[in-house]
């Protein structure tokens, strides 16, 4: 029994690909996997499914190696440079984070560590490799990322459907609530009750467009929430509103009122206060994110060049 369980190979770790010389192994992928489905907030039922959970593994898998394999790449080369994670520079991250997470105390530091199935160790390897991508970035190909203001300025104005304002309304809202009644578990409206709310609903507006204040009546008699600001909702933005509405309110002038329209708790009277057109956004408001938008470009670009490069250079193995 000794000599035969002695010639049996027993599996340690599977090597998927070897990265001049360095190796990513099938744990690493499935940790990988893991983050990665946890990213895309998958209902749970696919995770018990075992054909659905085959077919998100095999959507993201692909992708995750490739990756894998530029990652380990640039660290290479990183730790080629003399680049290191300083013990000083991880324990200012580490305090920050603790700080920003509300993990100051070290029971609630330990327990969340424990519940992620993580060590002080395994954080540091993983800040220690996300240092390295950005100080390698930053040397090879950093310079190029620097924006001046004529080209920030020609993005925006080629670009311009990037930085719309919405369009947005300024409504105010009396709803006339239906009672429900519940009958073996569910909420049942009886006719009745519908017509009563319908016919005090086409009475309200009759008030409104006799001249009595909207915002008035509506703090007399509104079942909304909204109640309290005399109905008042908004500014909203008309994506925002249903397909209906939007087609009822482009129709509309501010100081119109709506015919009752019933709504999932009742009837609701709605008045057009304001109305701001779509419009594009002044250069000097978008500024930053103009920058941010060709900064996330530009780099995507470089990046691009630089692992083409880098990978010409490698002698990877699958």
């Amino acid at each position: 029994i000794g000599s035969a369980q002695a010639s049996s190979p027993q599996i340690i770790e599977q090597v998927l690909v070897k990265v001049n010389g360095d190796i990513i192994t099938k744990s690493e992928l499935e940790e990988k996997q893991i983050a990665a489905l946890r990213q895309r907030n998958l209902n749970p039922d696919v995770l018990k499914n075992d054909e659905q959970l085959k077919k998100a593994l095999a959507d993201v898998t692909p992708q995750l190696l490739v990756n894998a394999v530029d990652e380990l790449l640039v660290i290479q080369l990183g730790r080629e440079k003399g680049l290191r994670l300083s013990d000083e520079q991880f324990n200012r991250w580490l305090t920050s984070m603790r700080k920003d997470q509300g993990l100051e105390d070290d029971k609630k530091f330990e327990a969340a560590l424990q519940q992620e199935g993580m060590t002080i160790s395994d954080i540091r390897r993983n800040v220690e490799k996300q240092f390295l991508l950005q100080q390698v970035q930053t040397e090879e190909f950093g310079g190029k990322l620097q924006i001046t203001e004529e080209e920030a300025r020609q993005y925006y104005q080629a670009n311009q459907k990037e930085f719309l304002e919405p369009a947005t309304v300024t409504l105010r809202e009396i709803l006339i609530e239906v009672p429900t009644v519940t009958q073996q578990g569910r909420a049942m409206v009886s006719v009745g009750k519908d017509d009563e709310a319908a016919k005090k609903a086409a009475a309200i507006r009759a008030r409104l467009t006799a001249g009595e204040d909207f915002a008035t009546v509506a703090s007399e008699v509104s079942a909304g929430v909204s109640k309290a600001n005399g109905g008042l909702i908004g500014p909203i933005a008309m994506t925002e509103l249903s397909p209906d509405l939007q087609k009822t309110l482009a129709g509309m002038k501010p100081g119109d009122i709506t015919e009752p329209q019933r709504a999932a708790k009742g009837y609701q009277i709605l008045k057009l206060e304001t109305s701001k057109p779509q419009a594009a956004r002044s250069f000097d408001s978008v500024r930053d994110l103009v920058a941010d938008r060709i900064y996330q470009d530009r780099s995507r670009t470089e990046m691009r060049k630089f692992i083409e490069r880098v990978r010409r250079q490698a002698i990877i193995v699958w």
